[in-house]
């Protein structure tokens, strides 16, 4: 048996941020991960970063974020997030336009700049595209895109030259809350201080196991691989489209990546995750061939598919549970771009350290008060 200051439970990329901010903060860290490091969801995230939030602490937290993407190599002593800084386009329906303009307007308010684009900016950036549906669009200058694995072995790298333990290809299948936090995992049993599970779609199942019940759910997501036509044009930025259900990220070479920004089927975290299936390719091509009808001839190539851990309002979930037990997690498919800076004030929390004021709209109990955020637009709740 062993005993630390704090344990943490996944090393996804929110547990990794977690760990590298409060080893840094002196605390011993241990991290418990049952299979390996960003082998759950976070490796296979898209790993879109974007500031445009509606809900300002987020909004905060990702631009926080997009800085320390930017300069990832200070953060980790020498490590590579794959960052690429491309700009993000958000297209909306007549519908969002007043919400849209409230959002902008906030974000420039924190110091975050949006632009509204005109129809003639739009063309510009999206030759051909039809915007008979479209009633505003915004332009996230400072977004882009990462790699998901090497920002977390960058994290966790980091968190281990200050002190903190790996655990992978080990459980944990118990908690007991109290002083000091029992964890029984498969190596045995370690008692911690304090506890954050991070377990991503698994995280309500565990906490079950202390008495706790989170209103969490597993949803299967899928990404479809694409290459460009030969004559199409090749934005290489983020593109957004709420009316038509995708998003449109840039790859290497002539392939692109779709998803959807629309919630998906409750499935089962502990079953197999079904493949991606063509005709829900074929559903988001054809959003994309409306949307860009140059985009005809574009080819499907497969894709991948993989759990988000969704919540009632798909805003994340993060608070103290149980005595000494605290919760990271329910990100809802958009808690990539956050983790960076998002570390930093669970770790705070974890350690009773001031973290900002503004993270305690996220614990879980405001579900139990029937109150949730808001966040997105429409059935794009993801946007968050």
């Amino acid at each position: 048996m062993g005993h630390y200051d704090v344990g943490v439970v996944g090393a996804g990329v929110h547990g990794a941020s977690a760990a590298r901010h409060l080893s840094a903060r002196g605390a011993r860290v241990v991290v418990y991960e049952r299979d390996s490091p960003a082998g759950g969801p976070t490796g296979l995230s898209s790993a879109v970063c974007r500031a445009y939030y509606t809900n300002p602490f987020l909004g905060r937290m990702a631009a926080e974020s997009l800085r320390l993407f930017g300069d990832f190599s200070a953060l980790t002593d020498g490590g590579d997030a794959g960052f690429r800084r491309t700009g993000a386009v958000f297209l909306h329906g007549p519908d969002d336009v007043p919400a849209v303009r409230r959002t902008v307007d906030m974000l420039a308010g924190l110091g975050l700049s949006m632009e509204m684009l005109s129809d003639d900016d739009l063309t510009r950036l999206l030759p051909g595209v039809n915007d008979r549906d479209i009633g505003c669009a915004v332009w996230d200058p400072g977004a882009g895109y990462a790699d998901p694995v090497g920002t977390t072995n960058g994290l966790l790298a980091q968190a281990r030259r200050c002190g903190a333990q790996l655990r992978t290809a080990t459980g944990v299948t118990s908690i007991a809350p109290g002083a000091p936090v029992q964890v029984t995992h498969t190596g045995g049993v370690d008692t911690v201080d304090r506890l954050l599970v991070a377990a991503g779609p698994w995280t309500a199942g565990l906490l079950r196991t202390a008495g706790v019940r989170l209103p969490l759910i597993a949803e299967r997501h899928f990404v479809a691989r694409c290459g460009y036509p030969a004559a199409a044009a090749r934005p290489p930025f983020v593109v957004a489209d709420m009316p038509g259900g995708y998003y449109w990220k840039p790859e290497s070479g002539d392939q692109f990546l779709l998803g959807s920004v629309h919630p998906a089927e409750e499935v089962d975290p502990d079953a197999p995750v079904a493949g991606v299936r063509d005709e829900e390719c074929e559903d988001l091509a054809e959003a994309l061939r409306h949307r860009v009808p140059a985009m005809g001839e574009a080819t499907l190539r497969g894709g991948w598919a993989g759990l988000y851990d969704v919540s009632p309002d798909w805003q994340p979930v993060i608070g103290e549970v149980a005595d000494r037990v605290f919760v990271t997690a329910g990100t809802s498919g958009h808690g990539f771009k956050l983790a960076p800076a998002l570390g930093e004030q669970v770790a705070r929390l974890v350690l009773d350290d001031d973290p900002h004021p503004d993270l305690a709209q996220f614990h879980p109990d405001r579900f139990d008060r029937g109150e949730r955020l808001a966040g997105g637009y429409g059935a794009a709740q993801i946007i968050g």
